[in-house]
């Protein structure tokens, strides 16, 4: 029997989906699950998603790396900013990190709790977070992050993305997981080129040139990552 597959397409309606029971997959492809990836990936220890810039502070003072960005932007007096780049760096390497950004980590936590296990995913890790979805016998609803309480085209391309490579274990039935599809399906030959009329993309553009087709790589590691108690780490 199919699992279920349903795509929420910004934080605020998740209240419009019953996560219980079920696994939810959070990405922010431009660019907090992106960073979230690279840097467990690469060596990071832990990253603690939070919602504001003095909790951030707090875990900062205790020996974490602050790490994440306001309206695209590095905060004053972090350690990393919002780049995958960054969190590959050799200094975040085996070092515990507490991150805040405008949309994934408020996604992140928006979820926590209500759900049987939250992952973290991007474009980097879709392959290895479809096929641990496959092994377990549980309904999938992917949050995609946006930005400011709106859709955002590239997390809706994610989206897309893992429900076609789930197709033979998951039904999808919703009118977002099909318009999610829709969008996949036209982009899937040049993300890139297909992006240029996203919003993010644009605000990005003269911030984090760099990171907009690094972002959009697929399969870059081999890693499934999840929420244990308030922290990201490796799934084993």
């Amino acid at each position: 029997m199919k699992r279920n597959i349903d795509v929420c397409l910004t934080p605020n309606l998740i209240e419009q989906h019953d996560l219980a029971g079920k696994v939810v997959v959070v990405t922010d492809v431009f660019r907090a699950t992106s960073c979230m990836v690279a840097g467990l990936a690469t060596g990071v220890k832990s990253i603690t998603p939070v919602l504001e810039v003095e909790e951030c502070l707090k875990l900062q003072a205790q020996g974490y790396l602050a790490g994440g960005e306001r309206h695209a932007k590095m905060i004053e007096g972090f350690d990393l900013d919002n780049s995958p780049f960054s969190y590959m760096a050799d200094k975040a390497k085996g070092k515990d990190i507490a991150m805040t950004t405008t949309n994934g980590t408020l996604a992140i936590n928006k979820a926590k709790g209500k759900a049987d296990e939250i992952l973290v995913a991007s474009f980097s890790n879709l392959s290895p977070t479809a096929k641990y979805l496959q092994s377990i016998d549980k309904d999938v609803i992917v949050i995609c992050a946006g930005w400011k309480g709106r859709p955002g085209l590239e997390d809706i391309l994610f989206a897309g993305a893992l429900v076609k490579m789930l197709s033979e274990t998951h039904e999808n039935e919703e009118d977002s997981t099909h318009l999610a599809t829709a969008a996949y399906e036209d982009a899937e030959t040049d993300m890139v080129a297909y992006l240029q009329r996203a919003s993010h993309l644009k605000r990005l553009k003269n911030l984090a040139g760099n990171d907009i087709p690094y972002c959009l790589i697929k399969d870059q590691f081999d890693v499934v990552i999840h929420l244990v108690g308030d922290k990201l780490q490796l799934k084993d």
